[in-house]
């Protein structure tokens, strides 16, 4: 996964933890969560021309 090991996983818990703090780290963790899976979802979708175009060429035939 883009090179990470171990190590550098617990470097990066380890600074969010100093910058976030222990209480705020499980709501950042939550929120980066939901962000990915919205925009995962997003990418799933066909954008509202392709889904016009689609709509238009099955009105043609």
């Amino acid at each position: 996964m883009f090179g990470l090991g171990v190590p550098e996983l617990v470097l990066i818990l380890v600074i969010g933890l100093v910058i976030f703090g222990p209480g705020k780290l499980p709501g950042v963790g939550k929120a980066l969560g939901q962000s990915i899976k919205e925009f995962k979802s997003a990418n799933r979708e066909d954008p509202p021309e392709q889904k016009q175009l689609a709509s238009a060429d099955a009105e043609k035939k």
